[in-house]
């Protein structure tokens, strides 16, 4: 049975320290409980306990995220204590590093502090939208609805990106496959049929003009002309995600998305999905409205939206309605500000904003299925057009001389 160094806290809230045998840590505290000590720390003689191995995932999926919090309302619900919750859910996960931090929260719990103030220590796994509504739970003693409507937020918000990964990803290959198929036609193809025609070619007889076009294209790509493009591409791609990292770079790129044809109508509209969706969750779970709105506009993912929602807070803060300052950032459409408006007067703001969100999210995917719709097309014209021209180029030669051998039998 091995030993175990461990720290802990008495009843009294003093330190104590020690060693005990135990077959695991979790029996070496049920032995301190039945001591009245909790345990804070504990380690193996000769090896530290609860380190993750390197390599291993510090990250928490979002998908993660939502079944830990479904299940973790259920578990509420049936009445169980929540470090016993806790402790069971950390068991069953895989991922070694959302274990560890679950067992983390369990010990501050069981050190005597909230729920909320245990899970703000890990902001890379429980954001300001989850502890704060973690927190109104938690005050108003409903922490079981308040943990089913995070978890229908998580999963509502999880599908939306799915969505639009999964359209995204047709086009994408599509245009990788293309890129690729024409760049071995022009650097290994082309330049065979190259030292073909120059063998043909008679004295000062010249190549069609589409052929040297595209052997000309061919000789830049095959030389450092390839590589080049790939160097500039490389860097404009750095380039722009350091130059993302400015507030002024941020500024004129989120702007410019938002202009863009098309795509910049679907970037709005998830924009609104995304505001009405989370804000109607938080103002439904009992945060204030300032709050809420300033969790909203942290969750913005568009520093232009962003600053339109903390414009209708500075609005509201300072005793106006919601709608007006709401109208004068001219980013929302004009029916948002319209049912926002209906819902301040009636004083269910939380339920027209989910309303609101219900429809953009429709909204969202059928932009995405019309724009997958024209995109299709477009690719296809684009393949044929770009193989079929090489192709012709490579033949008009082939023509040519067939030409000159039919006219020299007659």
């Amino acid at each position: 049975m091995p030993t175990y160094v461990f720290k802990g806290r008495n009843r009294l809230n003093e330190l104590v320290n020690g060693e005990r045998e135990a077959n695991s840590q979790d029996e070496l505290r049920a032995l301190l409980r039945r001591e009245q000590v909790i345990l804070t720390e504990a380690k193996e003689k000769g090896s530290v306990i609860s380190i993750p191995k390197l390599g291993t995932r510090k990250k928490v999926k979002a998908k993660e995220l939502a079944v830990f919090t479904r299940q973790f309302s259920v578990m509420i619900d049936a009445g169980l204590p929540l470090v016993q919750c806790l402790d069971i859910l950390a068991e069953q996960q895989q991922n070694v590093f959302f274990k560890d931090v679950l067992r983390q929260v369990r010990q501050n719990i069981e050190e005597g502090s909230t729920l909320y103030s245990a899970l703000e220590k890990h902001p890379k796994v429980f954001d300001s939208l989850y502890t704060h509504m973690v927190e109104a739970g938690e005050t108003g003693g409903v922490l079981d609805l308040i943990l089913q409507r995070l978890a229908t937020l998580i999963e509502k918000v999880v599908k939306l990106k799915r969505s639009i990964i999964s359209a995204s990803i047709y086009p994408a290959a599509v245009i990788a496959v293309a890129i690729a198929a024409i760049a071995v036609i022009m650097v290994v193809v082309i330049p065979q049929f190259e030292q073909i025609f120059i063998g043909l070619l008679g004295p000062g007889e010249l190549l069609p003009l589409p052929t040297r076009i595209v052997m000309g294209i061919s000789s830049f790509l095959a030389g450092w002309g390839g590589l080049s493009i790939l160097v500039i591409a490389i860097g404009l791609g750095i380039g722009t995600k350091f130059y993302y990292g400015t507030e002024k770079g941020r500024w004129q790129i989120d702007t410019v998305l938002l202009k863009l044809p098309i795509f910049g109508d679907i970037l709005r509209k998830i924009a609104v999905a995304r505001f009405s969706r989370i804000l109607s969750t938080l103002l439904s779970s009992g945060v204030p409205i300032l709050q809420s709105l300033d969790i909203t506009a942290k969750t913005a993912g568009n520093i232009v939206i962003e600053d339109a929602i903390l414009k209708v807070r500075a609005g509201v803060e300072r005793g106006e309605n919601f709608v007006d300052p709401l109208k004068q950032t001219n980013v929302f459409p004009h029916m948002v500000g319209q049912m926002i408006g209906v819902g301040e007067q009636t004083g269910a703001l939380d339920a027209m904003l989910a309303k609101i969100a219900d429809f953009y999210e429709e909204e969202v995917d059928a932009a995405i299925a019309d724009l997958l719709a024209m995109i299709e097309p477009a690719l296809i014209a684009f393949l044929g057009v770009t193989i079929g021209s090489i192709v012709i180029s490579m033949y008009l030669p082939l023509f040519a001389l067939i030409g000159k051998l039919a006219s020299g039998g007659k």
